[in-house]
């Protein structure tokens, strides 16, 4: 990534919320950078503190939320600086988001018309009848069949896939340079997934945009990523690019999301991951996910280690990776699945070269 331009970088982020329980530490002192042109993946557990990141780079936490620390700088601008009535400026303009639940993100009595084309006729010197034209193509863009009779539907009048393809539509109609997707393919089946996440791959290419994608499964990431952060207990515990996390695993919470992966090969039980997530009330001493590690040592459960440089581009924070830490490899099923996804590709390779 050392020639792309960075597009968006965001330092030391910290959000916590007030709730009637106490302060629950939601995202904690996470950093990292956006290139233009590319997707980024973050992937984690519910709970890890992928959506909240997300909704910080929107402006759109809810008014419990207390941003302790950090910053979003998008150009020269910082993005948690920006009042609500700045922020216009940024969101859908610069940013777009494409929701987890478009049922709930679409108003029911709006016909789909009026919702694309609202931000258009609010934010920009436009007629009804050139919104419309827009708004139709952005519709035939997503792969809509029909768009003049969606244009003038409701949205429970649409199947899932359509409804997802119609927010897709919205999110693009400002023109962002920055489309966040926030596990958009979730209460989908999986070929309706499969074809959401090809078109978001087709957009991003056509379009030059750069991505950020939510999500809780590695195997939705694993063909539209080009670098991946894998988040726990609010924090980030391994980064790199995409073949780095799939092909070199060096945090065992990274190990257990990619043994959780089903494949068409499976014949062997699914691994788990045991026990459940920290209360983020009372965050962990150490390492968040000792508890649920059985390869963890007693300094996990004593100091949080840092983030250890594997190489320029790939870092993890398990202090596995100290000098001292005795040696430990993936488990057979995460070693397994790698030499599997190498003899396919190289296969495909050869298959391409004939």
């Amino acid at each position: 990534m050392e020639n792309k331009e960075k597009i968006l970088e965001v330092s030391n982020l910290t959000v916590s919320f007030k709730t009637n329980d106490g302060i629950v530490h939601a995202v904690r002192d996470v950093s990292f950078d956006l290139f233009k042109g590319e997707t980024l993946a973050i992937v984690g557990e519910s709970g890890s503190g992928k959506s909240v990141t997300s909704r910080s780079l929107m402006g759109l936490l809810t008014p419990n939320a207390i941003i302790e620390n950090g910053t979003i700088m998008y150009e020269e601008t910082d993005l948690l600086k920006l009042k609500e009535d700045q922020f216009h400026k940024y969101r859908g303009n610069k940013l777009g988001m494409v929701f987890q639940d478009p049922l709930s993100c679409l108003n029911p009595i709006l016909k789909i018309g009026k919702q694309l084309t609202e931000s258009m006729l609010l934010n920009e010197k436009i007629s009804k009848a050139d919104a419309k034209a827009r708004a139709l193509k952005l519709l035939a863009g997503v792969g809509i069949p029909d768009p003049e009779r969606c244009y003038d539907r409701y949205s429970f009048e649409l199947s899932g896939g359509m409804r997802q393809r119609v927010v897709i539509a919205i999110a693009l109609s400002a023109n962002p340079e920055i489309l966040i997707c926030d596990e958009p393919t979730t209460a989908l089946d999986v070929t309706i997934q499969a074809q959401i996440l090809e078109l978001i791959n087709e957009i991003k290419r056509e379009r030059g945009l750069s991505v950020i994608f939510i999500t809780h499964d590695m195997g939705v990431v694993a063909n539209m990523a080009d670098r991946i952060a894998v988040m726990y207990a609010g924090k980030i515990v391994e980064y790199g690019t995409a073949e780095e996390i799939f092909y070199s695993p060096a945090h065992p919470y990274t190990w257990a999301l990619l043994a959780s992966i089903p494949d068409l090969d499976t014949r062997e039980k699914l691994e788990s991951i045991p026990g459940t997530p920290p209360n983020m009330l009372f965050p962990p001493k150490g390492d968040a996910f000792a508890a649920r590690n059985k390869y963890a040592i007693a300094l996990d459960f004593e100091e949080q280690p840092p983030l250890f440089e594997i190489t320029p581009t790939h870092y993890a924070a398990t202090w596995l990776l100290h000098p001292k830490a005795p040696k430990v490899s993936p488990p057979e099923i995460v070693l397994e699945r790698i030499r599997k996804k190498r003899e396919l590709e190289e296969a495909e390779k050869r298959e391409g070269n004939r």
